[in-house]
């Protein structure tokens, strides 16, 4: 199967951005991807930077304005599309949700992201409640989506439990990166755990891992840090952990991956973590800690 990821800047201008985004999916479809992943939260600004109750008004229902959208594209190209979008359910109750468009550009299912950081210049626990949905593979003409966002991609127990409820593939869409106050040497160890730990979930469950983050520097509007500079480098990962791509840092970029789901089931022969694991003894996964 063809995939395309999409590794964008953003700006302010939210017109401006889904232009591109837009222009973007169809450069991806013209070189042959059925499926298309976008960054977290791509129509804007990644502004979880400063807690500000007038950014709630970027929110929007699903289905809703930006579904339809991409949804109208998606059926005109004739692809499986997987969007990042600002959720608002409910006044006061809002997600950061992933919403992936079937070929017909009808809502194949959503995802609410259940992992939700709180720290300097990430304050989302301010703007998201966390996901309710569970950790649920999304069926599609293109096979069965494990659609996870970004702080989610760190959590061993999330990609465990979408691998053993069927899914084909695990796609992050992201938004990570660097304050400029960091060290060159701490900057290196961040993006390598970050990649290490993505590929060790396709390793541990035998699936290939489709992670999209957004570029460019986006300033702090509080002026209290240099801002974020997102890293980009995005990848896709067979069920070996192998990189079968690996974006620039700076760049944006629209490439198309090939990735062969029937290879996990070879994998999964050599490696048969599944049959091996202790379910007997795992218990203890469900407690928060296990030292008092």
């Amino acid at each position: 199967m063809k995939v395309g990821l999409v590794q964008q800047k953003n700006t302010a201008d939210i017109p401006a951005n889904i232009q591109k985004l837009q222009d973007n999916i169809r450069k991806a479809a013209a070189m042959g991807a059925e499926l298309v992943v976008l960054q977290e939260l791509h129509n804007g600004l990644y502004f979880c930077q400063t807690e500000n109750t007038e950014i709630f008004n970027q929110a929007e229902s699903i289905p809703g304005p930006s579904t339809e959208t991409f949804g109208k594209l998606a059926k005109e190209l004739g692809i499986v599309l997987v969007l990042s979008l600002f959720e608002r359910r409910a006044p006061g109750l809002y997600h950061n949700t992933a919403v992936v468009l079937e070929k017909d550009g009808s809502i194949a299912g959503k995802y609410r992201k259940m992992h939700i950081p709180d720290d300097p210049a990430y304050y989302e626990k301010f703007y998201f409640t966390p996901g309710d949905l569970g950790f649920e593979p999304i069926d599609t003409s293109v096979g069965r989506l494990g659609v996870l966002v970004c702080w989610d991609q760190w959590y061993p127990e999330a990609a465990r439990l979408m691998a053993m409820r069927g899914a084909e593939m695990l796609i992050y869409p992201t938004a990570i990166g660097w304050e400029s106050t960091d060290t060159e040497e701490e900057k290196k160890r961040q993006l390598n755990a970050w990649i290490t730990v993505q590929r060790g979930h396709a390793v541990a469950n035998g699936l290939p891992v489709i992670t999209v983050n957004r570029t460019g520097h986006e300033p702090d509007p509080s002026g209290q840090t240099n801002g974020i500079q997102f890293w980009g480098n995005s990848f896709v990962a067979g069920p070996q952990g192998e990189l079968l791509a690996e974006f620039t840092n700076e760049q944006e970029e629209v490439r198309v991956v090939e990735v062969d789901k029937n290879r996990s089931e070879n994998v999964r022969r050599w490696w048969p973590f599944f049959r091996d694991r202790r379910i007997d003894a795992f218990d203890g996964l469900t407690k928060r800690f296990l030292v008092k």
